[in-house]
């Protein structure tokens, strides 16, 4: 659970402490938290090496168009 609310940017306690009120008002278990895979140790780790790989010039750049939602 430590690693899971640590993805998530909260500490234990922050989490049970939002629980808590939730059920506590609710009455109910009320909710699923989810860690963003964005945020994953793997991802993490891969962004790094794309920022290393920029900074020491191997990575391939290329330009596009901008992509505008409708």
């Amino acid at each position: 659970m430590e690693k899971v609310c640590s993805d998530l940017g909260l500490s234990l306690t922050a989490a049970f402490t939002i629980f808590a009120k939730k059920v506590a008002r609710e009455k109910r278990i009320p909710f699923e938290i989810s860690a963003n895979p964005f945020y994953s140790e793997n991802n993490i780790r891969y962004l790094e090496q794309v920022i290393k790989d920029i900074k020491e010039g191997r990575a391939k750049l290329s330009e596009h168009d901008l992509v505008e939602e409708e």
